[in-house]
């Protein structure tokens, strides 16, 4: 399997006290030392490394991340996420404008969406893509 992990699994992995009872978490930890691909994007990064302080574990985590394929949004990636958000909007569930691309991505490349973050849910009633599920 080909995962993108979202800043919310990143998040509760990296942390110094972090629970060891959280399936995503065990989740990310297997495919990160299994065959699974591990993939992040720009806004993934970026807010990672706005939750941390200080250089040393700013180079240390760029460090890490570096290992995992990048993706970039494309210009159609951008017009389709757009078109992801809408058709949500549409049947009233709001989707963020990066998790409308985050979405996108994982169409586009075919990749399981690993989250901890609810909003996905609503999308995936609406919006054809794959949720990681326990």
């Amino acid at each position: 399997m080909s995962l993108l992990v979202d800043t919310s699994v990143w998040s509760l992995a990296l942390r110094r006290d972090a629970r060891h009872d959280l399936p995503e978490v065990d989740a990310l930890r297997a495919a990160l030392v299994g065959a699974d691909q591990v993939f992040t994007t720009g806004f993934i990064l970026q807010e990672l490394l706005q939750g941390f302080a200080g250089p040393r574990a700013r180079g240390q985590l760029v460090e890490q991340l570096a290992a995992l394929g990048f993706l970039q949004p494309d210009r159609e990636d951008h017009i389709e996420a757009a078109e992801v958000r809408n058709l949500c909007r549409r049947r009233g569930v709001q989707v963020g404008t990066i998790d409308a691309l985050l979405i996108q991505l994982c169409r586009r490349h075919d990749l399981t969406l690993l989250t901890t973050d609810k909003d996905f849910r609503g999308a995936a009633k609406h919006v054809e893509f794959r949720l990681w599920e326990r």
